[in-house]
């Protein structure tokens, strides 16, 4: 192998290398995975504030949520919306 093709080979396998490590990162961006649903109770403890409270944000929208059934659930993402929500 000629010191060119030496070069040009190395060259494509660091490109590939950048690439399979950028999809890795890409991919490891959400270890969780989807979003967890939370019953009122859990995302009023984790919010730190009451059943009444976490009510009137749903109430006012600045807090998602969605029903399945008869029971409002809060995914996880919503959570963090709402506690960086600046009221904008």
């Amino acid at each position: 192998m000629t010191p060119d093709h030496e070069a040009a080979v190395r060259e494509a396998v660091a490109q590939l290398a950048a690439a399979l490590l950028a999809a890795t990162r890409a991919n490891e961006a959400d270890p969780a995975g989807p979003d967890r649903l939370l019953s009122v109770d859990e995302a009023a403890r984790h919010l730190g504030i009451g059943r009444s409270a976490l009510y009137s944000e749903l109430a006012a929208g600045r807090l998602r949520s969605l029903k399945v059934g008869r029971r409002r659930l809060i995914p996880s993402s919503a959570l963090a919306e709402f506690v960086s929500w600046d009221g904008r």
